[in-house]
């Protein structure tokens, strides 16, 4: 997520404004409205950019018939799709050659999910739940595969996989598991939080999956929690008699709203712990266009 605002903010920089960017860059609205400040355009669909001009393709993912829609309209097309989601996008590739029905895990809708099912639309079928595996059909049993949403719960990935192997034992995956690092990492966190916390508190955005799976997580393990965009979210009635408060973040929230409900907490007279279970060190590199500041294009 990081990549996509980073991205964003260095074609800012480079390229003459506005820059259009399609869809939410990454699902926060703190996230988008700092970037339009600056000169950002953000766009549902590429008809609303003027020929010629640069696009942003948002962390998500886009279907190839967006591709094709962009060389098009000659679109100077900067793509800040997360590598994750790439790698699925090219999985699925590989098994619809390959002739597999392809059964991909998601929600309905997501701008992840809707990138992913373009690639191969007559050989993907979407599964929410585990029912709705009892429910599918496919032509060729023994040609099946899964592929996952990057965001989802761990658990509840875990159980659709299982009923579809339950039903499909000749069900192929992908070489490694697609959830992202860094909703991995979180998830984790949170149910160790939940140990320690009554109430759990998860900044992010009401359309960001990862943020919502998080509380999904946090209730799993036994704790109260709830979903708040920033500071100004917090009800006091949800923090009587609670001693012991957690907090964490989905991956597209700034940490500079994080950084505010803890000052909030302070001025409470709270004392600050923190609990660290993982150091990330991953890092992917920057969009060819963007990778550095020796850049051909005029800035503003």
């Amino acid at each position: 997520m990081v990549r996509a605002i980073d991205t964003v903010n260095l074609a800012l920089d480079a390229f003459p404004k506005p820059v259009y960017v399609r869809k939410e860059i990454v699902h926060n609205p703190y996230v988008v409205e700092e970037l339009r400040q600056k000169g950002a355009v953000f766009v549902e669909t590429l008809d609303e950019v003027p020929e010629g001009r640069t696009v942003v393709f948002s962390a998500h993912g886009v279907a190839p018939e967006v591709w094709k829609e962009a060389r098009a309209r000659k679109l100077n097309v900067i793509d800040a799709t997360c590598p994750l989601v790439t790698k699925v996008h090219m999985e699925a590739l590989r098994y619809a050659r390959a002739g597999f029905t392809i059964i991909l895990i998601g929600h309905k809708g997501h701008d992840e999910v809707i990138g992913t099912m373009g690639e191969a639309p007559d050989h993907i079928l979407l599964v929410s739940s585990v029912q709705e595996v009892e429910e599918i059909e496919v032509p060729n049993p023994e040609k099946v595969a899964y592929l996952t949403q990057t965001t989802l719960s761990l658990e509840d990935t875990r159980e659709i996989i299982q009923a579809l192997r339950a039903r499909f034992p000749a069900v192929q995956g992908p070489p490694s598991e697609d959830i992202c690092y860094a909703t991995q990492n979180r998830q984790m966190a949170v149910r160790q939080l939940a140990e320690k916390a009554e109430l759990i508190l998860v900044v992010g955005a009401a359309n960001s999956s990862n943020s919502n799976r998080l509380v999904e997580e946090a209730q799993k393990a036994g704790a109260v929690s709830y979903l708040i965009n920033d500071v100004h979210s917090i009800r006091t009635e949800w923090l009587q008699q609670v001693e012991t408060v957690g907090l964490t973040s989905g991956a597209s929230a700034p940490e500079v709203l994080v950084d505010q409900v803890l000052d909030y907490f302070r001025g409470q007279g709270a004392e600050i712990e923190t609990l660290v279970t993982r150091t990330e060190n991953v890092q992917f590199s920057l969009p060819p266009e963007v990778r550095d500041e020796r850049l051909t294009g005029s800035s503003n």
